[in-house]
């Protein structure tokens, strides 16, 4: 490993434990056991550090999501949720800080992929609709906003564990194939089985209870 990749990474680690805002150069340099000079020898400020960090990520997420089938499917949806987690673990100091989304380095690539992932969702839904794995649009809007909410689940997914305070491994898939269950043909269920297993729709969730006296109090 090169320094400027052990700097890479070792930063990312610390921003990840302490946010990007809150951290010094004085203070990454002294956890890298090295002089702040060594360091913006590399690195002359922040700013720079953090186009390196996330460089190495578009880099790595381009990889992963070049992977995935030419057809839109079930496994590609699923593959795309995996990795946006995958990485809000891995880069958690840029998902989850509000003010590192909307940086000027940050903030347009991140774009670009939300555009991309909003699509592909489209593209998903418009090809299960065409095999008959899904049934048509029930009211104008239904299927962009579902778009939409996928994208949205699997983005913030990490940060509403945070605000609820749930310390769960899950990933917020459940949460999706459950918002797209009820427009699946028979069909389309059957092919969600042969994908997932046949025990997978039967551990989407907790059963809602219906007992109204359990939510309400006098």
């Amino acid at each position: 490993m090169t320094t400027k990749e052990n700097i890479i990474n070792a930063s990312t680690k610390y921003f990840n434990q302490h946010g990007f805002s809150a951290v010094t150069l004085n203070e990454i340099a002294g956890h890298l056991e090295m002089t702040r000079g060594n360091l913006t020898y590399h690195y002359k400020t922040k700013d720079d550090l953090l186009k390196a960090i996330t460089e190495v990520m578009w880099k790595k997420i381009a990889a992963e999501r070049a992977k995935s089938r030419a057809l839109p499917s079930f496994e590609n949806l699923h593959n795309e949720v995996q990795l946006y987690y995958r990485f809000q673990k891995e880069y958690a100091f840029i998902f989850l800080d509000s003010q590192v989304l909307v940086h000027p380095m940050v903030k347009p690539q991140f774009r670009e992929m939300t555009k991309q992932t909003v699509l592909d969702n489209k593209k998903a839904i418009a090809f299960a609709i065409s095999i008959g794995n899904m049934k048509p649009e029930p009211f104008k809007g239904a299927y962009h906003n579902i778009a939409l909410l996928v994208w949205m689940i699997a983005f913030f997914w990490s940060a509403q564990q945070i605000i609820r305070g749930d310390q769960s491994k899950e990933d917020g898939e459940a949460l999706i194939w459950s918002i797209l269950l009820p427009h699946f043909t028979d069909k389309g269920k059957k092919s969600m089985t042969a994908f997932f297993g046949a025990d997978y729709l039967d551990n989407l969730g907790e059963a809602f209870d219906t007992t109204i006296d359990n939510y309400i109090s006098f």
